[in-house]
């Protein structure tokens, strides 16, 4: 299994992803040669897949319509092919989604899986990655199409993802083998969906994990990055997307910022972060403050990495060795092994 880039869409964007990639490897490339890898443990597909990822959001961002903007990022499709898994599309009045399912044998565990993006794009890349996540956990796993943003806004994309629960519920996965899982800003939606779950009443999944979290939409950088280059995304866009999601007056909900929520009677929530993220202090904090609720927390944070670095495997060994991970938390879970205390991954 190999990292692969296909093309889409119209010419015009074709050839400007193309263009973009092009000038991304000739700058990543000259400064690596340089001045060394941007971080000490990047390899060279990091290092360019992060400047390729950059070069695209900044490109995309420029541009005055947000359909022309989903337009340009799916003009490149990038990452792991897994032809192993099947990919299932459901639609229907009332859930849209896709199933990802490994060979035919039936698995226990049931994985809801929510995408990021922004709250605003859902790149066709990430069937790519979705893909890897049944192989890891010996899951089936369903992905949601939930409402985008800026056309539909806070709350539509939490009662999505609500009513995709509920309907994994009704269609009998038990909750004691369901997985809740999401990256930025599906990971932020797991998050506001188990607060909504909760105050619900309805059955909690057995776990919750999280893959570089928003967790406060008020939170501002303290101030210029040491390292800009390091992750491939910012601010600017960060703020415009969280306008487009919902209204500044609302950022202080806790099903907007959970950093402000009652975390208690929650799962186990499993957190992976890099420390080269523009969230990562957010993070922390959000970490601390569950902590000091008593919720069962364990945040990793990977030196070196950033935002959704796991999109990068296989081909980067840090990305694979937490998409393992992941696959390990669960089964751990399943298994009812004691909690792990809270942990610095290894520099892998």
């Amino acid at each position: 299994m190999a990292a692969q880039t296909h093309s889409n869409g119209s010419v015009r964007y074709r050839l400007r992803s193309a263009a973009a990639i092009c000038q991304s490897i000739l700058e990543a490339s000259s400064r690596r040669m340089l001045k060394g890898p941007r971080r000490p443990s990047w390899n060279w597909f990091l290092e360019l897949g992060t400047a390729v990822l950059r070069k695209q959001l900044a490109i995309a961002f420029q541009m005055d319509d947000v359909n022309e903007e989903r337009r340009f990022l799916d003009s490149i499709v990038f990452g792991p092919c897994v032809p192993e898994v099947k990919i299932n599309s459901v639609v229907s009045e009332r859930i849209r989604g896709h199933w990802f399912t490994e060979g035919s044998a039936e698995s226990r565990v049931t994985l809801l899986y929510l995408h990021g993006g922004g709250y605003s794009f859902y790149p066709r890349g990430y069937a790519r990655f979705i893909a890897l996540l049944p192989r890891a956990l010996g899951s089936r796993t369903f992905a949601p199409d939930y409402r985008l943003t800026p056309e539909y806004r806070f709350p539509a994309q939490l009662e999505d993802a609500l009513n995709a629960y509920r309907w994994l519920l009704e269609g009998g996965s038990r909750p004691e083998n369901l997985v809740l899982a999401g990256d930025s800003a599906g990971a932020n939606l797991a998050l506001a969906l188990l607060l909504a779950a909760r105050d619900a009443k309805l059955p909690l999944p057995a776990r919750a994990i999280l893959l570089s979290p928003p967790t406060d939409f008020e939170a501002v950088p303290a101030g210029a990055p040491s390292d800009p280059g390091a992750d491939w995304i910012a601010w600017p866009m960060l703020e415009r997307w969280a306008n487009w999601f919902c209204d500044s007056a609302q950022r202080r909900n806790p099903l907007v910022s959970p950093v402000r929520a009652d975390l208690r009677g929650l799962p186990p929530i499993y957190i992976q972060a890099g420390r080269a993220e523009i969230l990562y202090d957010s993070i922390q904090a959000f970490a601390a403050c569950a902590r000091n609720q008593g919720a069962d927390l364990v945040l990793e944070a990977w030196e070196d990495m950033n935002h959704d670095f796991q999109i990068f495997a296989p081909e980067v060994p840090q990305s694979a060795a937490a998409v393992r991970r992941i696959g390990a938390v669960v089964e751990a879970r399943m298994e009812g092994q004691p909690r792990t205390e809270v942990i610095a991954a290894p520099n892998r």
